[in-house]
């Protein structure tokens, strides 16, 4: 069955009311990929009934980002829900998301929103998590589902949910990599042939840094590590930050599980990915 299409928040409601048992909701802003198609198979696999939200969030771009550019694609959007098994869309315009205009309240993402993506795009995660809060209430999901790929925006929304005791329940869902081991995004639909190779620069690092750790390198080697992969690839691809963090973007660790988080600028298009690495304590590493 086809999934119900609403673009009300009274359609919405009726929607949702007709759904029993749980509702897992995947929050998008469309141009559906392969990795958005990951999401609602973890969601399909933690709920009774699969909700996604397409909407692109005015909020969280800034002047000089790419809001008008952003890609819309409702029709294939609705086609990939389809073929998922979605239940409802819920495919809003601006004025029945923020009916009075511009929230005056907004949620203040606390200071993990000042560091790395925050720091590039300021005011980025207020935006976020302003709609991500407002969608959760909207559709009433039990879980959530985001991917690991923005991994900030995953520590973040963990933290909404935890210090405002929404009650849902948030799965985290890995990257889903091209065979070439870069990153699926909408924004890669931006790059051009030879921008597409060098966008491999980002995957590569994380790949050296993973490597570097498993061998006893420690963070500062890890991090000399990932660095050397990344300007290895020559200069197309421009680096805005490549940083050792713990797995919830506390300083890392010295031995353990930790977290590796690149962005870099390719061609005209900025793009970000991550990887998990285990750090070795210090004796273990001197022994191998």
């Amino acid at each position: 069955m086809s999934p119900v299409v609403a673009t009300t928040r009274a359609g919405l409601a009726a929607a949702r009311d007709a759904l029993t048992g749980t509702v897992a909701v995947v929050l998008t802003m469309g141009a559906l990929h392969d990795g958005h198609e990951a999401l609602i198979a973890a969601a399909r696999g933690a709920a009774d009934h699969v909700l996604v939200t397409i909407f692109v969030n005015p909020l969280q771009f800034g002047p000089a980002e790419d809001f008008d550019r952003y890609p819309r694609t409702l029709a294939a959007d609705l086609a990939t829900c389809d073929r998922a098994g979605v239940a409802v869309v819920f495919a809003p315009g601006r004025d029945e998301v923020y009916p009075d205009g511009e929230p005056a309240v907004r949620i203040d993402p606390g200071p993990v929103a000042s560091i790395l993506e925050g720091a590039s795009r300021p005011g980025f995660f207020h935006g976020v998590l302003t709609v991500v809060n407002k969608l959760l209430h909207l559709t009433r999901a039990d879980v959530t589902v985001f991917g690991e790929k923005d991994y900030q925006q995953l520590t973040l929304v963990r933290r909404l949910v935890a210090d405002t005791d929404l009650p849902v329940r948030v799965l985290a869902v890995p990257t889903v990599r091209e065979p070439d081991g870069l990153a699926r995004s909408s924004r890669n639909r931006y790059l051009a042939p030879a921008d597409r190779t060098a966008a491999l620069a980002l995957s590569a690092a994380l790949r050296a840094g993973a490597a570097a750790a498993a061998a006893g390198a420690g963070g500062a080697g890890t991090l000399a590590a990932a660095t050397d992969a990344f300007g290895r690839t020559g200069p197309d691809a421009k680096l805005d930050y490549l940083v050792l963090t713990g797995p919830s973007l506390e300083p890392a660790p010295e031995s353990g599980p930790a977290r590796l988080l690149v962005a870099a600028y390719v061609g005209g298009t900025r793009l970000i990915d991550n990887g998990a690495v285990h750090l070795r304590p210090p004796r273990e590493a001197a022994i191998l």
